[in-house]
């Protein structure tokens, strides 16, 4: 028996031919179930950390709920037997309409890291956007990510102009393409999974080995960071957090990045429209995946009106929800150029480092092949709103 040829779907018949051998595959398939699994693995601080959400949760529960009244209406008599998911982005050719999104310190679950991560993204031909918070530096997580990856980098904006500038030359020396700038996460908000552990990573340590390792945040520090690496980072927490940048702030970032800029954290058309004149060139529809305002819209709610109002000067992608296809699917089909896959990668990274997210990556770019042929969808092109029906019933997900 061999495998038919079907792109990304092939991982499905990977996975049955090696069952032929008894072999299962070596973690589950389902992504409610990946949680499942990685809760039971890690403790409370790492996945409170990564699975908790600001305040009642009601928002992170919002965003998997729009993704249920979203209900796709597959065509028939299509020739869809050969799918192509090849798009463009910013500039540049994507091998799918995926990117791993900007998630902090990743060796709360995983030693590797980021580290893992940016040898899976390699390995599965997507783009992994890093984090400031990281684990580790910028140059290590390039070295990782090999040269023919794609990466994007993600700024948590410091308040201090010689150590952004700093960080950002690091970016663009170590072949990081796009600029990522989170807007909503200026300031922490009520987190009772961290807040009831008494845990903030940052405090101890964890995710600042970008800043640590900077030049010029180290010529501001009285000691060396080998001394006094606690030190170091209770210096570096009111740089990056407490204070709101403004819009009339964004020329800095042109001045220092000659790549392209996408503002991730938008949900009003408004705001929409400010980015475009602002001159920028993405915007990511995003609420943090509901780890920053609670009670807030849902970010598939809020993506056709930001599409409308960006209109085809400036591109949008979607964040927040992301769990399987069908959601990656719904994302395309409300105006999204791509979307950035979250936590579902984390909780793979946490099973088994580089391999889990590689599987994980492997099984959401298969399902979403597989619905984009079932639904009569041969090219990214072919997906659009009709292909949904709003208002669809139906439990919403965890």
């Amino acid at each position: 028996m061999t495998a038919p040829e079907r792109g990304y779907a092939d991982y499905q018949y990977e996975i049955y031919l090696r069952g032929l051998q008894d072999q299962l595959p070596p973690f589950t398939t389902d992504s409610g179930a990946l949680e499942d699994v990685a809760r039971e693995r890690l403790g409370p601080r790492p996945y409170g950390y990564i699975a908790g959400a600001a305040g009642s949760g009601a928002t992170a529960r919002a965003n998997l709920a729009a993704f249920d009244r979203h209900r796709i209406v597959p065509r028939m008599l299509r020739d869809t037997t050969a799918r192509d998911q090849r798009t463009n982005v910013l500039g540049s050719e994507l091998a799918a309409p995926v990117v791993l999104a900007p998630i902090g310190v990743q060796s709360l679950v995983h030693p590797d890291g980021e580290l893992a991560t940016a040898r899976a993204a390699a390995a599965t031909g997507v783009p992994m956007v890093l984090s400031t918070a990281a684990s580790h530096t910028i140059e290590e997580v390039a070295e990782a990510n090999g040269a023919d990856g794609q990466r994007w980098f993600q700024l948590y904006w410091p308040h201090d102009d010689e150590v952004t500038a700093s960080i950002l030359a690091r970016a663009r020396a170590n072949g990081y393409t796009t600029l990522v700038v989170t807007l909503d996460t200026w300031q922490l908000s009520w987190r009772p999974h961290d807040l009831d552990q008494a845990f903030l990573p940052f405090l101890r340590g964890h995710g600042v080995a970008i800043p640590l390792s900077d030049p010029v945040f180290r010529s501001r520090l009285p000691r060396p960071v080998e001394e006094d690496p606690q030190g170091a980072a209770m210096r570096w927490l009111p740089i990056f957090s407490g204070t709101a940048h403004t819009w009339d702030e964004l020329g800095f970032l042109r001045e220092h990045w000659d790549g392209p800029i996408v503002l991730k954290g938008i949900l009003h058309p408004a705001d929409a429209r400010r980015a475009v004149r602002a001159g920028m060139d993405g915007i990511v529809v995003s609420n943090h995946g509901g780890r920053q305002v609670d009670g807030a819209v849902a970010a598939l709610d809020a993506l056709a009106d930001v599409v409308a109002e960006a209109g085809a000067e400036t591109e949008v992608l979607f964040d927040s929800g992301i769990r399987g296809g069908a959601d990656v699917f719904k994302a395309l089909a409300l105006g999204a150029r791509a979307v950035l896959l979250g936590r579902p990668y984390v909780y793979g990274l946490a099973l088994g480092g580089a391999a889990g997210v590689e599987h994980v990556v492997r099984g959401l770019l298969a399902d979403f092949d597989l619905t984009m042929g079932l639904s009569g969808c041969a090219t990214i092109a072919d997906i659009g709103p009709e292909m949904l029906h709003a208002g669809g019933g139906g439990e919403a997900r965890r």
